[in-house]
This record gives C-alpha cells, sequence and structure tokens, in this order.
C-alpha cells in the first residue's frame, strides 16, 4: 500500500504535524517514514535505512511540537514537558558548520550533526519545530476549516479556509450545493 500525504510543502513542523491525519498516524512505521522522508527530500539529511528508532524519534519529537505549537499559536506558554522534550532532540544531535570548497559555487557552511541517524533526524525536526515556534506568523498558523480535516497550515493569503482547496475546499463547496439543494426542493 503507498501512503500520500495530503499537505506537503509547509513549514518542515507543519508538514511533521500533518503527519498525524484524522485517519491515523502516517508514519507509523518505518514504510510510512521512508515515504514521509522521500516527499521532504532536499529539506533532511538523508538518513538511509529507516527502522524502529527513527520511527520513535520522529514520532517523540511531533507529540512534543503538537502542544508547543498549540500554546504558542495562542500566545501561552508551551508546557514544559513539550519543550524539555525538544531541547532533549536538539542536545542529542547539536548542529555545528563545517566549511567546504566547491569548484564554481564557493565557499559554503553547512549545517553538520554528528549523531547516530535517529538522534539526527530528530535533532532536524526539533530544529525545525524551534524556527516555527519562534516564527512571528506562529499565530497565523490555521487549522484547515473542513470538518473532517485536522491539517494545519501557514496561509500565504489571508482568505485561505482549507489545507488543499482542490480537496477539503471542493468537499465543503459540494456539501453546501448539496445541503442547499435539499433544503430548496423540502427533503
Amino acid at each position: 500500500m503507498t501512503v500520500t500525504f495530503p499537505l506537503t510543502g509547509e513549514p518542515l513542523a507543519l508538514d511533521l504535524l500533518n503527519t498525524r491525519t484524522a485517519a491515523g498516524d502516517l508514519v507509523a512505521d518505518p514504510a510510512g517514514l521512508e515515504g514521509w522522508l522521500a516527499a521532504q527530500a532536499g529539506r533532511l539529511t538523508p538518513v538511509g535505512e529507516v527502522g524502529a528508532a527513527e520511527v520513535a524519534a520522529v514520532r517523540a519529537v511531533r507529540e512534543a511540537a503538537r502542544p508547543a505549537l498549540e500554546a504558542a499559536r495562542c500566545g501561552e506558554r508551551p508546557p514544559a514537558d513539550a519543550l524539555r522534550a525538544l531541547n532533549e532532540a536538539l542536545s542529542a544531535a547539536p548542529a555545528h558548520r563545517v566549511l567546504a570548497w566547491t569548484e564554481g559555487a564557493g565557499l559554503s557552511a553547512a549545517a553538520h550533526r554528528s549523531a547516530a541517524p535517529a538522534l539526527r533526524l530528530a535533532g532536524e525536526l526539533a530544529e525545525a519545530v524551534a524556527e516555527l515556534l519562534t516564527d512571528p506568523r506562529v499565530g497565523e498558523i490555521r487549522v484547515c476549516e473542513a470538518h473532517d480535516c485536522v491539517l494545519l497550515f501557514l496561509p500565504a493569503h489571508p482568505r485561505r479556509r482549507w489545507c488543499v482547496a482542490s480537496v477539503c475546499g471542493n468537499r465543503a463547496r459540494v456539501a453546501r450545493y448539496y445541503a442547499r439543494h435539499k433544503a430548496e426542493s423540502g427533503e
């Protein structure tokens, strides 16, 4: 079975949170996490083989990120245990810059984390969560308005109401259409 991710391309932390949908956990096993990592290609350091340790690390960061983000969206203090879990992920795989020379491109300073793959992945995701929590736009993050959707998004346009207009937006429009016509026909 191929897992499809309903919404990608948001800030990385939101893409992570959106792996828990109304239908369930999309990264509950190594195959699901591999699919999600493939959908995030170029945004994270390649992990190699994905196993139970990577799944557990990613899910731990996601579960700490959710209450922290809910609080930050409302301008409230995030729960101490959520911050502690995120800080532990960050400290388990600290980042440092590595200078490299590439002919034609020149000097670059890429972030590097020396840690086991699961810890490195958790550290990178915790870093993305920290960036989102401290972003001045954190209060603008919205939950999709579709009644059966729990996905989060950062709207580029203030009138955006759905995570994916062609999916949730269309379902909402079709439901309104049928409700309107049912009321007009007296059913």
